[in-house]
């Protein structure tokens, strides 16, 4: 029996929620990249002191924060609790251990409290390099890809190992950016040790064992709730997808047993030693568990208690567990298809929750000298548009399922020879449904620099667009242009003075029959820009003898009674 005040219980439960989220914020403030300061690329846990998710910050990937304490459980093996000291701080970028590809750093700090560990605040963080080769795509193994940190001790009783700190700096073309990232980290860590410590104070508690036991067994029981509520059975989904070099197809097997779920991979393509896009089991099994928590407990804080119901397996060597050294710097290529996976075999069960597939991310990177900027390296990580609901249009291009946001173009900009050229919507490119798919956009990128600099670029779905649920049309391919010619092999590319780039960012997919759609939305649509009179004829069936430069006017006169309002 509990012996905790629900009120009580839920003060002291979203308070540890705000010191995730001070942290958050102070990694943002201080950080030194674009990467982690303006993409948000990075996630914040606290965890007990047995190294047990208790509360993440609500702006991290939920998939970081499913997978930091899977990697702190397994540092812990090497740096065992009893021998930690005040001031240490666990670091590793290793793909196996940590967030599964190199340009993620994950640290980890012991919180002391009355002479003993009571806590745990881990960081990962995607910093700007990490050595290795620039592209993301082509690679036969790891070792291509960057340096690899094993788990070591970053900071030893507060004072920085300089062995570490040298070997990440060797390595890497821009070390004042990486290790300025590094270090701000560690000193959000202790922001969030002064503030446990506070709770702790504020409580008169000694540790956190029986809240944190409380607060997952509570999370745990809601999590079976939710599951048995469903009916016992087996659903199977697959889709292909572009992949790099050949496309791959990923397969799922969802079983309801009660109040437990397994979700098996076996049939999915196995690994690939020609492109960098392979999924180690940790990236796959939090970014499985994410649309599962979204769909049946989304009102309660992420921890550990949510992931016990779940039985995640994945076939060693396949492409979401792949083996050692196999390359996997741009696994976004196939984790990223994991949430239609789950939403595509779960759609007849849950067709309120479900989401059709998005219109992925185009990451780019910039990186070179330039006597105006020094040495750089500029990330930006551009969406397309969200899938549909069965009750709701997709969102406009929007980060998912990886929590990330868009560096802007001002930035961008003051810190790199780039001048952005336009940044809009593409008409058309949401999936026709009776929930439209939410629209891509298209970037334009000039190269303002002095001489040759490269540019790094990561798409999907050019071959196979995100598709549609429930009879909803899938949305817009993916393209990009050089000087007007089409891409198709993405090697670093030697962006020249003037060049200009393009980027199409696709459409997400539709839900439901686009005949189902509603009149007064479709013209909405039209109003808005978002489809043409063509698709709103052919696609969704409006009447030939609409007027569209009635409906400009009618745009119009919206916009400037808008503004007046304003």
């Amino acid at each position: 029996m509990s012996t905790f005040d629900p009120i009580g219980l839920e003060v002291q439960w979203q308070r540890l929620v705000a010191i995730a989220d001070e942290i958050d914020t102070a990694v943002i403030r201080t950080s030194f990249s674009t990467i982690v300061g303006e993409s948000h690329d990075f996630g914040c846990v606290l965890m007990d002191g047995q190294g047990s998710g208790l509360a993440q910050a609500q702006w991290s990937p939920p998939q970081f924060c499913t997978m930091l304490p899977r990697t702190t459980k397994v540092m812990l093996t090497r740096f065992p609790i009893e021998t930690l000291c005040e001031g240490d701080v666990l670091a590793t970028n290793d793909p196996w251990i940590g967030s599964t590809h190199l340009p993620d750093y994950n640290l980890v700090s012991p919180v002391f409290w009355k002479g003993k560990v009571v806590a745990f605040l881990g960081t990962v963080a995607h910093v700007s390099d990490v050595g290795g080769h620039l592209g993301d795509l082509e690679a036969s193994d790891m070792f291509m890809e960057g340096t690899r940190l094993m788990p070591n001790k970053f900071y030893e009783d507060g004072q920085v190992n300089r062995v570490v700190e040298e070997f990440i700096a060797a390595n890497c073309r821009v070390p004042k950016m990486v290790l300025g990232d590094l270090h701000a980290i560690v000193g959000t860590h202790r922001i969030g040790t002064r503030r446990i410590h506070e709770f702790l104070n504020d409580y008169d508690l000694d540790d956190l064992v029986e809240l944190s036991s409380e607060i997952r067994t509570r999370s745990e029981r809601a999590m079976r709730r939710a599951i048995e509520a469903l009916p016992d059975g087996v659903s199977t989904y697959e889709l292909t997808a572009d992949g790099y070099l050949e496309p791959f197809t990923l397969r799922a097997t969802i079983e309801i047993r009660g109040s437990d779920m397994y979700i098996d991979f076996a049939g999915s393509s196995p690994q690939q030693y020609h492109s960098a896009i392979n999924a180690a089991f940790n990236i796959t099994h939090a970014t499985t568990v994410y649309p599962l928590k979204a769909m049946l407990a989304a009102a309660i804080p992420n921890n550990d208690g949510l992931v016990e119901p779940f039985h995640i397996t994945a076939p060693e060597g396949s492409i979401v567990n792949c083996t050692f050294p196999a390359p996997v710097k741009a696994r976004a290529k196939v984790i990223k298809h994991i949430p239609p996976l789950i939403f595509g075999a779960l759609t007849s069960l849950l067709p309120d929750e479900t989401i059709a597939a998005a219109g992925g991310i185009f990451p780019f990177h910039i990186v070179g000298k330039d006597e105006r900027y020094g040495s750089f390296a500029v990330h930006m990580l551009p969406h397309g548009g969200l899938g549909a609901t069965r009750d709701a249009d997709g969102l406009l291009p929007a980060a998912y399922p990886h929590n990330s946001t868009v560096t802007p173009t001002e930035i961008i900009e003051l810190q790199c020879p780039a001048l952005m050229l336009r940044k809009r919507m593409i008409q058309d490119s949401g999936g026709p449904g009776r929930r439209r798919g939410g629209p891509g956009q298209e970037i334009v990128l000039r190269c303002t620099a002095q001489r040759s600099i490269m540019l790094t670029i990561r798409p999907d779905l050019m071959k196979f667009p995100a598709p549609g649920l429930a009879k909803g049309a899938e949305g817009a391919r993916g393209e990009v242009l050089l000087n007007g010619e089409r891409v198709e092999r993405f090697t670093p590319i030697q962006w020249n003075p003037g060049d200009v780039v393009v980027l199409r960012v696709p459409g997400g997919g539709g839900h439901g029959n686009p005949q189902e759609r509603e009149p007064e939305r479709v013209l909405e649509d039209l109003e808005l820009g978002h489809i043409s009179l063509r698709a709103a004829r052919e696609q969704y069936g409006l009447a030939s003898d609409v007027d569209p430069e009635q409906l400009r006017l009618q745009a119009i006169r919206r916009y400037v009674k808008a503004r007046k309002s304003v």
